[in-house]
C-alpha cells in the first residue's frame, strides 16, 4: 500500500509538472511578439517589455540616441507625458531578426521601419529609419495601407533573391533594361508619397529627378530581410543631394514585385552622432 501511494504521488507530480511546462510554453512570447510589445510600450508606458532588451548589450544604430539601454531610457524621459503614439502595422521575423512597419507620433507624426536583432531571446541590436507622415500622396494610397500578413512562407529565400537582384540591376543601375523581370507592368502599387502607381510612373519619377540634377542614387545595400512575400531592403545612397538611408519594403506576388512602401532618412554629420555604431 505504501509503495502504491508513492507511485500515485510520483504520477501526480509528473502530471503537474507536465501541465506547468505546457502552460509556460503557451505563455512564452515569440521574438516578434516581444518587439510588438516593446514598441507598444512607448505609448502605454508598460515597463515590462524593457526586460526583453539585454541590459549588458544593446547596440543602437539610431544616431540621435545614445548607445545601450541608458540611451533608450533617456529618449523616453524627453517625451512629454502621454504624447507618444506607436501603432505597429506590420511585423515580420527572419531568423534572429524582427522588422516592423509602424506609425509613430514621436516628436511629431512619423512612419518608421525598425529592425531588432536577438541573441538568446533578448534584443541586442536596433536599427531604424523614420520619415514624416505625408498629408497627401500622388497615388492616393497612404504610407502604410495595404496587406499586412505574410504568405508564401516557403518562398522567403526566393523572394529575398528577387529583391537583391532588383537592387543590383535596377536601383544600383547594373542592368536597368531588366526592370520587367522584377516589376510587373500590369500591377505595381506605390506608397512612396511622391510616386504614382505603376511601372511607368516609377520610371518617370526617376527620370525627372535625374533631369533636375538630383538623382536618387543607391550606392550600397547593407541588409535584406524577409518573411514569405514581404522583403525589407536597407540601403545607402544619395537623394536630393543628401546622404541618406533607404528602407524599402516590397510585397512579392507571382514572382514579381507588386507593392512598395519606403522611408528615406538623411544621415546626420558624424559630429552630431550620439553613438559611434553607424547607421548601418
Amino acid at each position: 500500500m505504501k509503495h502504491l501511494i508513492i507511485l500515485f504521488a510520483v504520477i501526480f507530480l509528473f502530471a503537474a509538472c507536465h501541465q506547468l511546462t505546457q502552460k509556460e510554453e503557451k505563455m512564452a512570447l515569440s521574438n516578434k511578439e516581444k518587439v510588438v510589445a516593446l514598441l507598444k510600450s512607448i505609448e502605454t508606458g508598460d515597463p515590462t517589455p524593457v526586460s526583453y532588451i539585454n541590459p549588458q548589450k544593446y547596440i543602437q544604430h539610431n544616431l540621435m540616441v545614445g548607445d545601450g539601454l541608458e540611451g533608450f531610457g533617456e529618449v523616453m524621459k524627453q517625451l512629454p507625458k502621454g504624447s507618444a503614439k506607436a501603432k505597429v502595422i506590420r511585423a515580420f521575423q527572419d531568423g534572429d531578426y524582427v522588422f516592423t512597419h509602424t506609425e509613430y507620433n514621436f516628436f511629431g507624426p512619423k512612419i518608421g521601419f525598425d529592425i531588432f536583432r536577438f541573441e538568446n531571446g533578448k534584443i541586442v541590436e536596433h536599427w531604424d529609419n523614420l520619415q514624416e507622415i505625408a498629408t497627401e500622396t500622388v497615388s492616393g494610397r497612404s504610407q502604410t495601407d495595404g496587406p499586412t500578413e505574410a504568405i508564401d512562407l516557403d518562398k522567403t529565400e526566393v523572394n529575398k533573391s528577387l529583391v537583391k537582384g532588383f537592387i543590383n540591376d535596377i536601383l544600383k543601375g547594373g542592368n536597368p533594361s531588366k526592370i520587367t523581370d522584377y516589376i510587373s507592368p500590369e500591377k505595381y502599387y506605390q506608397h512612396n508619397p511622391s510616386v504614382a502607381d505603376g511601372l511607368d510612373a516609377l520610371g518617370k519619377a526617376l527620370k525627372e529627378m535625374a533631369k533636375a540634377g538630383m538623382p536618387m542614387t543607391y550606392t550600397k545595400n547593407h541588409m535584406v530581410l524577409g518573411q514569405g512575400n514581404f522583403v525589407l531592403a536597407v540601403s545607402e545612397g544619395q537623394f536630393l543631394g543628401k546622404h541618406v538611408a533607404f528602407y524599402d519594403l516590397f510585397r512579392i506576388e507571382n514572382g514579381k514585385i507588386a507593392e512598395h512602401w519606403d522611408t528615406i532618412e538623411e544621415i546626420p554629420l558624424k559630429e552630431n552622432w550620439k553613438n559611434d555604431n553607424g547607421k548601418f
